[in-house]
């Protein structure tokens, strides 16, 4: 499952995520704004080869919970999962905010 190539897929909620996250720096700098958004969207494209590269979510790990990865982009956590030869990503949070509570809602 390291090898190949993998087709890396955004769900909805991701795709709010970032919007929201490049819609506030961007009220400030769009210059930043879009300096952070192609950086979030490089690191989740490079998934399309060795998805599992990313470490386990720590938060869920604690849970038992082993499905879900992580590739930092700081201070952004980018929250995926591997699906045969799909990457999907599932979520974008900021490191510096309580992750834990906010996964917790959202994955179990």
């Amino acid at each position: 499952m390291t090898k190949g190539i993998y087709q890396v897929f955004w769900t909805q909620t991701a795709q709010q995520d970032l919007k929201r996250i490049i819609e506030y720096i961007d009220a400030d700098s769009k210059i930043q704004a879009r300096k952070v958004y192609l950086a979030i969207k490089q690191k989740a494209a490079n998934l399309h080869q060795m998805p599992l590269r990313g470490r386990i979510v720590p938060e869920l790990r604690y849970y038992s919970i082993l499905t879900y990865r992580e590739l930092i982009s700081p201070p952004w956590r980018i929250i995926y999962k591997t699906d045969k030869d799909k990457v999907w990503v599932l979520a974008v949070i900021d490191g510096r905010r309580n992750v834990e509570d906010i996964l917790l809602d959202r994955f179990i």
